[in-house]
């Protein structure tokens, strides 16, 4: 049977090492590796694979909603040496919660950040960082589209997505409908948005969402938001990078909160 393997840890300026990223390939073996409940990142599959087995391999990815992509054979040969037969899968270090579970738990005036398709790695560390910096109570993402929570967002972060609770949800309408109920008041941040984000009140409970590098928050997400929020841009470049747009919306929020003190 085949093992998983386990790549390098990588350092973190000076606070110690990374927990690796291990990678688990072969049919056989990423199929066990479903079953026994390992936390799969994103399982990769050879382009145009033909085996009597990718049948049984998709049947358990449907079960456990776990994300996959088809890649060419090249990717797959440099993540290992081994006879990987066309499929490698990525267990992350990162744990993730249900955010049904984790809503009951957080501060009555949690803050907690969705982020709607962010797909840069490194946007998604330092968002990440930034928030654990400020004293935001979650992470919320989609469980597909989204940056993968591998070594390089770990390090990006500092490692603060081993400590910041990271929630994967399939459906995001869901996780605002619910935060709703818990009385959180949802603020999107768009450059179409009307409300400066000063006037905003982040004393209360608030999940904020913030969206994809390219296209922004999702029409259908933007509708559920109770503000819509702008940070003032006098230049001529139309919008700031996300992962600084978040970091001026977070610091704000603990602006206000530590002054309510």
């Amino acid at each position: 049977m085949e093992k998983a393997q386990n790549r390098p840890q990588q350092q973190r300026g000076g606070a110690g090492r990374m927990p690796a990223l291990q990678i688990v390939y072969g049919l056989r073996p990423v199929i066990e590796a479903i079953g026994s409940g390992q936390q799969i990142e994103r399982i990769l599959i050879q382009n145009g694979l033909n085996s009597s087995l990718l049948g049984e391999l998709r049947a358990k990815m449907k079960e456990h909603d776990i994300p996959f992509q088809y890649v060419p054979v090249e990717k797959l040969n440099k993540m290992t040496t081994g006879n990987h037969q066309g499929v490698v899968a990525t267990i992350g270090s990162v744990k993730y919660h249900s955010f049904m579970e984790l809503v009951e738990t957080l501060p009555e005036n949690a803050m907690v950040v969705l982020l709607d398709h962010i797909t840069d790695v490194r946007n998604m560390g330092a968002i990440a960082r930034t928030a654990e910096c400020t004293g935001v109570s979650a992470l919320v993402v989609p469980d597909r589209g989204t940056a993968a929570m591998n070594e390089d967002a770990i390090k990006t972060s500092s490692g603060a997505l081993l400590r910041l609770p990271v929630c994967r949800e399939q459906n995001m309408k869901t996780v605002i409908n619910l935060a709703k109920q818990y009385g959180y008041q949802i603020v999107a941040a768009t450059e179409k948005g009307a409300e400066h984000y000063r006037r905003v009140d982040f004393r209360q409970p608030t999940l904020l969402i913030l969206g994809n590098e390219e296209t922004g928050i999702s029409p259908d997400l933007l509708k559920l938001s109770d503000v819509r929020a702008k940070l003032p841009i006098v230049g001529e470049v139309a919008s700031l990078n996300v992962s600084v747009a978040a970091g001026v919306f977070m610091y704000e929020a603990l602006e206000q909160r530590q002054g309510a003190e």
